[in-house]
């Protein structure tokens, strides 16, 4: 990811230097080598490069050179979350070091009226979410007409999860308007035609095409029914070190707000993120998750858009995400520049066609494995494994099992289902098919009564003949 590039062979301004060497940072990574060049000269730039590639810099730097601390409006940084927007702007103001803009941060969820007041005390360069800045614009707090460069971080999502009008809004009214930058992880086709409504002959820059949005690390998933995903989880969490971190990722709020419930029930010292939660509850969710004082969150994909914190080594898709891209951001909050980290997928039937699609999407490798074991001096599961034969069932859910044990042992199928109807006290609608193979005996069996099923089995014989039970 590292080029052998040094940011000092850049001639960049000395406080942004200054602001580079408090970060440590030395050689350029491959997205802030291709950009940084073309942004500073003045083109449009789209630039493509997988997550915790430092796309931050990449587009920060030539924003910071180009605004001056005057306290009129410049800049404008667009992003799809406020966590990520936060993110955004620490990193700039570390980057500016003494150049002395004002950088502020405009999102919901703050109060208005403070906000309102220190737009108009002046700013050099905003960075912020499309409604707010929307919001403050119409109340006239904010005047787009004096933006000269715009940005759209993490540009994929910001259009695709229905962005594009008040972006388009916003752009409408940024009539100064000189440069136009975009950046993100993945760039499908047609946000890329959107692109062509506000960008000017923009220079697309590709870095690391062939691996391009996948960090290096390792990929598992588990085929696992719905039921045990969570004694799945258990194990992966039992296995944490003291110093790593985990994010779970869940579809829905809901579920978010269940996986905590759950996982809590089990001891599990968890929190949950997702946006019905205020802004101060986010933000001290978050802060306790940065300081480590948590080490595990749940969230679903737009609440933790922008989490970049170091320490997070594991990555759980608890759900298959429906929007393939969100695959990609999602896995990559871990192995964050250069960094080793897991993500795991627990993928139940229902699952593996959308699975399926991602990994021929990215052209995946990911390793088909069991649920890993408990780690030494562990003897209990967290979480109890249940008996799950969702997986096994059929569309109508049945599902076959197999009796050691033929025609001349057990009689006919009528006599084998009335058996099963007896012993499970159950309607005849939930006995399905009798067939004879060879010395065995198939039977299938509505997978709600099947746990029953082979209980009765065990305990019960066919006339004289007493079977063993396997599920097919």
């Amino acid at each position: 990811m590292f080029t052998k590039t040094r940011f000092d062979s850049l001639q960049l301004p000395d406080t942004i230097m200054q602001g580079i060497s408090s970060l440590a940072w030395e050689c350029l990574t491959e997205v802030q080598r291709d950009t940084i060049p073309l942004a500073r000269s003045g083109r449009d730039v789209i630039g493509q490069a997988r997550t915790g590639s430092g796309k931050t810099a990449a587009f920060g730097i030539p924003i910071l050179e180009r605004c001056q601390p005057t306290g009129s409006l410049q800049g404008l940084v667009l992003a799809p979350t406020r966590e990520l927007a936060q993110q955004v702007a620490e990193e700039m103001n570390q980057l500016q070091g003494d150049h002395g803009l004002s950088i502020m941060t405009v999102y919901g969820g703050t109060d208005l009226e403070k906000q309102a007041k220190a737009l108009d005390a002046g700013v050099d360069l905003i960075v912020g979410t499309p409604g707010r800045v929307m919001d403050m614009s119409e109340r006239k707090h904010l005047d787009l007409s004096k933006v000269e460069v715009f940005c759209l971080d993490e540009a994929d999502r910001m259009l695709d999860m229905g962005f594009l009008p008040d972006i388009l809004w916003i752009l409408e009214r940024t009539t100064s308007r000189e440069q136009t930058l975009l950046f993100s992880a993945t760039f499908p086709q047609e946000i890329l035609d959107a692109s062509n409504e506000f960008t000017n002959n923009p220079e697309f820059v590709m870095t690391n095409e062939e691996e391009l949005d996948v960090p290096p690390i390792d990929l598992y998933k588990i085929s696992i029914g719905r039921a045990n995903k969570l004694w799945a989880l258990g194990r992966l969490l039992a296995r944490m070190g003291d110093d790593d971190q985990c994010i779970i990722f869940c579809n829905t709020k809901r579920m978010v707000d269940l996986a905590v419930q759950r996982l809590q029930k089990h001891r599990f010292d968890v929190a949950g993120l997702h946006g019905d939660l205020k802004q101060n509850q986010r933000d001290r969710i978050l802060d306790r998750f940065r300081e480590g004082d948590v080490r595990t969150i749940v969230a679903t994909d737009v609440a933790a858009r922008g989490i970049d914190i170091d320490g997070i080594t594991l990555v759980v898709n608890y759900d298959v995400p429906s929007d393939i891209d969100s695959f990609i951001h999602r896995i990559g909050r871990t192995g964050r520049i250069g960094r080793h980290g897991e993500a795991w997928s627990l993928v139940s039937k229902d699952d593996a066609p959308q699975m399926g699609k991602i990994i021929a999407t990215y052209n995946l490798s990911i390793e088909e494995t069991e649920a890993p074991a408990l780690p030494e001096g562990v003897e209990r599961d967290p979480v109890r494994k249940q008996d799950d034969f969702g997986e096994n069932a059929d569309v109508y859910g049945f599902v076959r099992i197999r009796l050691d044990a033929d025609r001349t042992e057990l009689g006919s199928p009528l006599q084998i289902a009335s058996w099963f109807e007896q012993h499970l006290r159950c309607d005849a609608l939930a006995i399905g098919d009798v067939s004879f193979e060879g010395d065995s005996t198939i039977v299938s069996i509505h997978s709600s009564k099947l746990g029953l099923a082979m209980k009765a089995i065990k305990m019960h014989p066919f006339g004289s003949k007493t079977c063993n039970a396997e599920v097919l």
